[in-house]
């Protein structure tokens, strides 16, 4: 895997919209955050753009970012926000012009749609928090302070780790491999075209927001179907946040769906990770290697 490189102070960092729209004033914490690290902030061209829920079509979304993908003095890309949207710029975008310019791409949700073809490229990338979950919403999730601080040791060549309590259902053991993953949806999506997921030997982290329980299983049953839950080094389960259920109940809650699912498999999985939909939205270096431990006392995630 490739790691860019990692950022100094007056750094360029591009803020992309590949997805919903923002506005000025939900951007306005990201700026003053990305000031206060001594970093410049360079706008797409659309960010302030509305087409329908977009920002923007996708054609001229996908223009926005690819030429700041293509611009060698961007170091990072920090997708303003998800929604729905991202998978919709695979056909404009050419993302191997990552390996002629590696940056770091910050993103969660719907932005796991480039985590993971950039993991296919073989280039690491952030799973973190966006501006958005940085504006004063009700829906802003991920701006606990802590992980805010995580995400700035890593930008500048830290590699903090992940440790979090232990929970009743977790699977002990201890388990090498590269951290992959994302938003269960979006993995989901992705399965049966070439930009599915490769999970072999891998730790796998998956997510999710506002799913019904019988969906949550139906898409980890077409992620087994497909062979990617079979051989694992581990797999960690972070936040399932505003899970529904039917009228007449579904009958099994999202821990127990997984359970069942990765049933005969010998890999650890840990449960509740500070990672997600969710106010302890901890940054992850998918791509890299690192060692995965659950115990009795604790789960820990820790960079090799």
């Amino acid at each position: 895997m490739v790691t860019p490189q990692f950022l100094t102070a007056g750094d360029r960092v591009g803020l992309i919209a590949p997805a919903r729209f923002i506005t000025e004033e939900h951007l306005e914490p990201a700026l003053k955050l990305l000031e206060s690290w001594g970093l410049q902030a360079v706008l797409a061209d659309n960010i302030h753009e509305q087409h329908h829920q977009f920002a923007g079509d996708d054609k001229r979304r996908a223009a926005s970012m690819q030429a700041l993908v293509n611009d060698p003095e961007i170091k990072a890309l920090w997708s303003v926000r998800g929604g729905y949207g991202s998978i919709r710029l695979l056909d404009h975008l050419d993302l191997t012009s990552f390996k002629h310019h590696p940056k770091w791409l910050i993103g969660y949700s719907d932005v796991t749609v480039f985590h993971n073809v950039l993991h296919i490229l073989g280039m690491a990338s952030i799973h973190g928090t966006m501006p958005i979950d940085l504006a004063e919403l009700p829906t802003a999730l991920g701006n606990h302070p802590q992980a805010l601080e995580n995400l700035r040791s890593i930008l500048f060549g830290e590699t903090p780790g992940l440790e979090f309590a232990p929970s009743a259902e977790n699977r002990l053991g201890v388990a090498k491999g590269l951290v992959t993953g994302g938003n269960l949806s979006m993995l989901y999506s992705m399965c049966g075209s070439p930009y599915q997921v490769q999970t072999a030997g891998k730790i796998l982290v998956i997510e999710d927001l506002d799913e019904y329980r019988y969906h949550i299983d139906r898409m980890l049953r077409n992620l087994k179907n497909n062979g990617l839950l079979s051989d694992l080094a581990g797999l960690i389960v972070g936040g399932f946040t505003k899970i529904h259920d039917n009228s007449i109940p579904f009958g099994n809650t999202v821990k127990e769906i997984i359970l069942e699912l990765v049933d005969g498999c010998d890999y650890p999985v840990a449960f509740d990770a500070p990672s997600g939909h969710i106010h302890e939205n901890y940054p992850l270096i998918f791509g890299q290697q690192a060692q995965f431990e659950v115990t009795p006392r604790g789960v820990s995630l820790n960079y090799l």
